[in-house]
């Protein structure tokens, strides 16, 4: 098993995790936090299927580069909005159950 494919199964994992956390948790943080680890998965999939016989290719890494100064503004624009909810409705999550807390 080469170290590419082993940085490729990491980021799947990541990735499921991620999706796990984005469709089952309901509160708006940790649904952020939850795109980011998916994010993060998706950048090691890329990262790790880069490398062939040893060879580097530039232009996944070059994506990767791009996409985590997209997801830090994504992020930032999340949590922008995160707060915006709360500040509007009290709530940090989106269902009723999250009016509780």
């Amino acid at each position: 098993m080469s170290t590419g494919l082993l940085y490729a199964l990491a980021g799947v994992l990541l990735f499921v995790l991620g999706a796990a956390g984005a469709v089952l948790l309901a509160h708006l943080m940790r649904k952020v936090l939850a795109f980011n680890v998916m994010g993060s998965g998706a950048f090691l999939v890329l990262v790790g299927l880069a490398q062939r016989e040893d060879v580097i290719d530039p232009v996944p890494q070059a994506m990767v580069l791009t996409g985590i100064v997209v997801a830090v503004a994504a992020t930032a624009l999340a949590l922008g909005l995160a707060r915006a909810f709360h500040a509007r409705t009290g709530r940090t999550g989106l269902t009723e159950e999250a009016r509780r807390d």
